[in-house]
């Protein structure tokens, strides 16, 4: 009983940072902040990008914390996974230094703790009979 309520609170205070990461910066992104503008410039992407990622991130947020819509919300972890570990990828490749995709890299990680972590009643149950 008690690794379980472990599990839980550990879920909700990894996916609280995580959501609360997501939702300022898809704002951030929404309302083109300068240093976004000047960071997806930096990284070579064009400045619309910043709409289209604050807008997955907000619904990605909005998914992941509403209950029930276990389906969606794998989709929702997935989108977000390819999004960070995308802007991982970005910022290595465009030949930036580690520390430059550290934030991304703990975001990153915010999401596969949180999908891992996630309570039963918020996983898809398949059941296989082979």
């Amino acid at each position: 009983m008690t690794n379980l309520k472990s599990k839980k609170i550990a879920f909700w205070i990894v996916t609280v940072l995580l959501c609360l990461g997501m939702l300022g910066g898809g704002l951030a992104q929404l309302f083109k902040a300068k240093p976004n503008v000047e960071g997806v410039v930096a990284l070579g992407y064009p400045i619309y990008l910043l709409t289209i990622l604050g807008v997955w991130k907000l619904l990605a947020v909005f998914t992941i914390l509403i209950p029930k819509y276990t389906l969606l919300k794998e989709w929702a972890y997935a989108g977000l996974f390819f999004l960070l570990s995308g802007g991982v990828i970005s910022h290595l490749a465009s030949g930036e230094s580690v520390i430059k995709a550290l934030p991304v890299f703990v975001f990153l990680c915010l999401t596969v703790a949180s999908w891992y972590l996630r309570p039963a009643e918020r996983k898809i149950i398949i059941n296989n009979k082979y």
